[in-house]
């Protein structure tokens, strides 16, 4: 692992994970997180979040670089460290397939976790593509391993049919996009893990995505969302950015915006 931008004692840690192995259609995530953290570190904003909280003192986000592989069971096995440490880990990807390997880890220390899963899919393959560790398949992983107790997902707007008897089979929790304006976030369950792939965001806002899925919601409204997050984050990721579709950096300055926030709950939690 290599550690960049080190900050001792926080309780919270940011761990990059730069895997697309699994990945369809285009590669591009395993490149993603130093984009990410050039965005939040660097001299064009500033590490405060808009609830007054400075990651950039110390005991608040603490920088943990990039792990060197990115096979499953070194994720889980960096992640479970980390918790034993007695960390919040917020991790950026890679691809959405990383979120499996990292939920195991926290289901040995926590138990099941609730899960907010904010995306444009649901993730519920049981294979895709032969692959039944690809990025289409974490949350059919993760529920059939009894990793998570209660699993919400909003923003879903091309869910197959298969992935919607998916969701009875496991019992999901679902707002899909259509569905958000007259909606509003259910009361969530502690421990929660946030898992968000930046395709919830609709592409005017965030088009270096692998997936263009238009329809999703604005950057200020999935702000909005995770602030009225009302229980304790026990970890996050931040996952599907792919720099190759992203020459002029907004997508990596949303990323690195919603990441910063996620964070700051997370601290402001655990205070």
């Amino acid at each position: 692992m290599t550690i960049r931008q080190s900050r001792k004692d926080g309780g919270t840690v940011l761990l990059g994970i730069p895997s697309d192995r699994n990945s369809t259609f285009l590669r591009g995530p395993a490149l993603a997180p130093p984009r990410i953290r050039e965005a939040l570190f660097g001299d064009s904003s500033n590490l405060f979040s808009e609830s007054g909280i400075d990651l950039h003192k110390p005991r608040m986000l603490e920088d943990r670089g990039d792990l060197a592989t990115d096979r499953r069971e070194a994720i889980t096995a960096a992640v479970a460290d980390l918790l034993t440490e007695g960390k919040r880990v917020l991790s950026i990807g890679g691809d959405h397939s990383i979120t499996y390997p990292i939920l195991r880890a926290y289901a040995e220390k926590m138990g099941p976790l609730s899960i907010l899963h904010l995306d444009a899919h649901p993730d519920l393959y049981d294979v895709f593509a032969g692959n039944r560790f690809s990025h289409a398949c974490p949350f059919a992983r993760v529920m059939e391993e009894g990793l998570a107790g209660r699993l919400v997902q909003v923003g879903i707007r091309a869910a197959t049919d298969h992935q919607r008897d998916q969701m009875k089979k496991y019992g999901v929790e679902v707002i899909y996009m259509k569905d958000w304006q007259t909606a509003s976030l259910p009361a969530l369950s502690a421990p929660l893990y946030v898992s968000l792939d930046l395709d919830v965001l609709d592409p005017a806002f965030a088009p270096g995505v692998s997936h263009h899925e238009p329809g999703g919601f604005s950057t200020r409204e999935l702000l909005s969302l995770i602030d009225s997050i009302a229980v304790p984050i026990v970890g996050a990721d931040v996952v599907e950015y792919n720099p190759l579709r992203d020459p002029t950096g907004i997508t990596a300055m949303a990323a690195a915006k919603l990441a910063k926030e996620i964070a700051a709950k997370m601290i402001a939690s655990k205070a």
